[in-house]
């Protein structure tokens, strides 16, 4: 618990005051009775100077609310009990509560979904962790806690409806492991893998919940799950389904999922394409003939810096191929949200068994050869596409194969893609500005990505505006805060902080040099080439090694912010 007073915040110390605060804000505006607020200070017996002594703490609340600016009267004293005068302005339960009730009765899920982020987003680390009452830790703190999840498996549900499935998976992952009997949302996480082509890791985090359940519980999942698990075994469908509205605040809709006795006959199709995707047409035809050619190495590469497109580009072609392999396309994440790599012997047990049937596995976001190499041989004769910042040069040496370097979107691929995303009228009628906004983003899919997303859910902010904004400083405002990988300096400084120190600084080094001649001029070539591996340059022929100019702002602005913290350190 904590006061705000202008750009000030006092976190309470535990004490009897803030066991009284506490109870009395948990009951907003509500008589709350002296019985119960005694309990919640005192927890065990009170003293029989209680009463007197209760008193005694509101009056150094009150003092308290004085020193920032908060009337007296905030704290009410009312025949048997108090009561707390609070509103949406003044505490963010109110404010949660509010923005949960009205999203029931918004206009259409987006509108709903962006309500219901935003009461989340007042939440800020374990309610009541400075409050020393045990009646209310053991009593109040779950109920809050109940509230929060029953919105966020509703957040959920309208992502997954929405076909957000690789943008959730943050989420579910952190919910299903820290509440692991609350099968909703292992139900979600589980639907979540399977629609995104990870049939091996929704299969291992299904039997996980169910051997949980059945050692600590004794009990079987319910019926979700297992209607879930035959989904899977069967290769079923799982098309984006509308959820059902919201009958009450935090109401949770279930996706149906399909039935029928025998598995469809028809090619297995669990990659959904990706949303708004545009350009790239001529690296997805040679993709897709290297993919499925009769004889040869059937593996592809697709490198490039960070946030060009690599991942959506590996999704999409997979999506179009899908059809030739009926032994199934499986991907596996080589990489955590926080962009350390995972474990070959983790990521090995994944690799699904050989099936009848061609198969596709794409290894995203491989973090070097070491990685890959072990799971080719795990793969066996299933066509391989892996994406990474680096272009594996060993890949390609000892198995064949291609590589696709990215380069950024063409001007009017980024254009298309805003369109795509935004809305084509809306794009139609400020076309300068779309293009000067695709233009701040460096044509980089994305950062064209988080702008479409700050558009969608401003209705009323014209592109020129958005335009305006970002470009004052495009590498730190181009973030969503609800999703760590949609943040441009959070995904570019992952992917220099996993530099050595001295190649770090040779990037750095070279984005400030920026627009004097040739900036790797004096460089050593092997850094540079290093460089290039890790994505974060880019080289000829023709002409000298250049960086992205994205990139490039992202360096000047963190060389700046190493100087100022410099300059304002003690000496």
């Amino acid at each position: 618990m904590s006061i705000a007073h202008g750009p000030e915040t006092v976190v309470l110390k535990p004490s009897k005051p803030t066991s009284l605060l506490a109870a009395l804000l948990l009951h907003p505006n509500t008589v709350v009775s002296t019985a119960y607020l005694l309990r919640a200070v005192w927890d065990e017996e009170p003293p029989a100077t209680a009463r007197a002594a209760l008193q005694t703490c509101v009056l150094r609340l009150r003092r308290l609310f004085a020193k920032y600016g908060i009337s007296a009267t905030t704290i009410e004293a009312v025949p048997g009990g108090y009561r707390m005068h609070c509103d949406t302005g003044t505490l963010d339960l109110v404010q949660f509560r509010t923005l949960a009730s009205r999203a029931g009765t918004a206009d259409g899920p987006g509108e709903e979904l962006y309500r219901l982020r935003e009461a989340l987003s007042l939440w800020q680390g374990q309610p009541l962790a400075n409050v020393a009452s045990r009646m209310l830790q053991d009593d109040a703190v779950p109920a809050l806690e109940q509230e929060r999840l029953r919105v966020l498996e509703r957040v959920c549900d309208l992502e997954l409806a929405a076909g957000n499935c690789h943008q959730v998976l943050v989420d579910l992952y952190e919910s299903a492991r820290r509440h692991p009997v609350r099968e909703r949302f292992t139900e979600q996480l589980v639907e979540a893998l399977y629609r995104t082509g990870r049939q091996a890791e929704a299969l291992a985090e299904y039997r996980t919940v169910r051997d949980r359940l059945r050692d600590e519980l004794g009990i079987d999942p319910g019926p979700g799950l297992r209607r879930l698990e035959l989904a899977i075994l069967r290769a079923e469908e799982l098309a984006p389904a509308p959820p059902e509205p919201a009958r009450t605040a935090g109401a949770t809709a279930v996706l149906a999922l399909p039935s029928g006795a025998s598995a469809p006959a028809r090619p297995f199709r669990a990659v959904p394409p990706v949303p708004a995707f545009a350009g790239r047409e001529s690296d997805r035809r040679a993709m897709a003939a290297r993919l499925t050619a009769p004889d040869g190495p059937r593996l592809v590469v697709v490198s490039g810096a960070p946030g060009i497109g690599k991942s959506a580009l590996a999704r999409q072609t997979a999506h179009e191929v899908q059809e030739s392999f009926p032994g199934g396309v499986f991907t596996l994440e080589l990489a955590r949200p926080d962009g350390t790599p995972v474990a070959v012997e983790e990521a090995a047990r994944l690799v699904p068994e050989p099936a009848e049937g061609r198969r596709l596995v794409v290894l995203d976001g491989a973090a070097g050869a070491w990685q890959v190499l072990p799971l080719l041989t795990a793969a066996q004769d299933a066509a391989v596409l892996v994406t990474s910042r680096r272009q594996l040069a060993a890949v390609v040496a000892t198995h064949g194969g291609a590589v696709h370097r990215l380069d950024v979107l063409r001007s009017a691929e980024a254009y298309a893609l805003l369109a795509g995303l935004v809305g084509a009228e809306r794009v139609a009628a400020e076309p300068a500005a779309t293009r000067e906004l695709a233009a701040v983003c460096g044509h980089f899919p994305l950062a064209l990505r988080i702008a479409a997303g700050r558009l969608l859910t401003r209705p009323g902010l014209s592109v020129a505006a958005c335009a305006a904004w970002l470009a004052e400083d495009p590498t730190a405002r181009l973030a969503l805060a609800e999703d760590a990988g949609l943040s441009v300096p959070q995904v570019l400084g992952q992917a220099l902080d996993a530099l050595a120190p001295d190649l770090r600084e040779a990037f750095l080094r070279l984005g400030a040099r920026a627009g004097a001649g040739d900036p790797s001029a004096g460089e050593d070539e092997s850094v540079l080439e290093q460089l290039v591996e890790a994505g974060l340059l880019e080289d000829g022929p023709p002409g000298p090694y250049r960086m992205h100019e994205l990139l490039r702002i992202y360096a000047r602005r963190r060389v700046r912010r190493q100087e100022t913290t410099a300059a304002a350190a003690p000496r």
